[in-house]
């Protein structure tokens, strides 16, 4: 397999040049994420169908012209699973891409199920079985070995290998726009800014607490976050999700009434102490006008498991239509989220409900409007 190992940013620079000129890119990136909130990237791969070549962002200090090709709206960019990827290019190039779209995606519409790993994708076109040895490494390690970057250098080129059959299956069952449509807003959502003040909404047991009780949550996950952030390290490298909770339902005065609470942390206490008091402290003083109001569980609202029940009945009955599998229409979460959406539950603004945009509301949303509206 020939490739070209690319380590300079002049050398970077010709190949992103040459090949802002092709018709399809497959890229690929690899990554570790151990210890931190954020990937650290440790290789890319491209392949234009002429040229692999392997970028090496720790030995290159700009990859602005990378980050342009994924930028550029001409050309098609093809990818396998892009959800941590498009951390990587937030991260590392504050880089949204256009024009994309995920080959897991594609597989999708074509009745393979939502996660069809790229081994299988491979094995289905190519009846190869790929070497996948040197998964778990560490891309961040130098030098990389001669069996490390074969490795990578295989994930594009038998992607791109496989485009034109993908395309060719995906336009013949008339899903293609959708698929882009699909990616495009994996895309959004991604580059979506996370409202810290609203991370208490995602915590399935905030429904116990009173409205001061959830103001501490909301506090406390909004300071966690924040802390996560700026250090780079993993939520729970900072405090324990159970550890808020407790303590938003206890609001201790001092570390050591926090150290006897049933079911903290105890390394939580001994490291962050003293600055989650200081939370609670502030909290302490805020006004009652601003607590939050008492969140209610979805499953709790009246006729909850007939409605979920006939609203997923109904989404199988509209994907069959179509010759789609249900689970890609909607599952669990699209269906609670449409349902609090229509019963606005918990005085949430949900700007875009998956089931009434993109390609989901072009198929689906007058028929489920309708449904909804008749008392479903």
């Amino acid at each position: 397999m020939q490739f070209t190992y690319i380590q300079d940013q002049q050398e970077l620079l010709r190949y992103c040049q040459q090949v802002s000129h092709a018709e399809v890119l497959a890229v690929d990136t690899e990554f570790v994420r151990t210890r931190t909130l954020y990937p650290n990237l440790g290789l890319i791969q491209a392949y234009d169908g002429n040229e692999l070549a392997l970028i090496d962002p720790v030995a290159i200090d700009d990859l602005e012209p990378f980050w342009q090709l994924l930028r550029d709206e001409s050309l098609l960019k093809v990818i396998h699973s892009c959800s941590e990827d498009l951390e990587v290019f937030l991260q590392s190039g504050n880089c949204k891409p256009a024009n994309m779209i995920d080959s897991q995606v594609i597989m999708s519409f074509l009745g393979h199920g939502l996660s069809m790993g790229y081994a299988a994708m491979i094995k289905h076109y190519l009846t190869l079985e790929l070497d996948k040895s040197e998964s778990r490494t560490d891309w961040m390690k130098r030098p990389l070995s001669e069996s490390q970057l074969h490795y990578a250098a295989a994930d594009v080129l038998h992607l791109h290998q496989i485009c034109e059959r993908l395309f060719s299956d995906i336009n013949q069952v008339g899903f293609y726009q959708a698929a882009k449509l699909e990616t495009q807003q994996q895309i959004e959502k991604k580059f979506t800014a996370i409202d810290a003040d609203l991370l208490y909404l995602e915590n399935k047991q905030a429904w116990k607490l009173q409205p001061q009780q959830l103001l501490f949550l909301q506090h406390l996950l909004a300071w966690r976050y924040e802390q996560a952030v700026a250090r780079n390290l993993p939520l729970s490298f900072v405090a324990k999700e159970h550890t808020l909770m407790i303590l938003a339902q206890r609001n201790p005065q001092s570390v050591g009434a926090m150290a006897n609470y049933d079911g903290v942390d105890i390394l939580d206490v001994r490291h962050k102490g003293k600055a989650m008091l200081n939370v609670l402290k502030t909290a302490n003083k805020e006004p009652v006008e601003v607590y939050p109001a008492r969140l209610t569980r979805l499953d709790s609202y009246p006729n909850y498991k007939q409605v979920f029940k006939a609203v997923k009945q109904k989404i199988a009955e509209l994907a069959k239509q179509q010759d789609l599998d249900p689970q890609i229409v909607a599952g669990k979460k699209q269906i609670h989220q449409f349902l609090s959406w229509f019963w606005q539950l918990n005085q949430q603004k949900i700007e875009k409900v998956d089931l009434l945009t993109g390609w989901r509301g072009q198929l689906f949303a007058k028929a489920l409007a309708e449904f909804a509206d008749n008392g479903f």
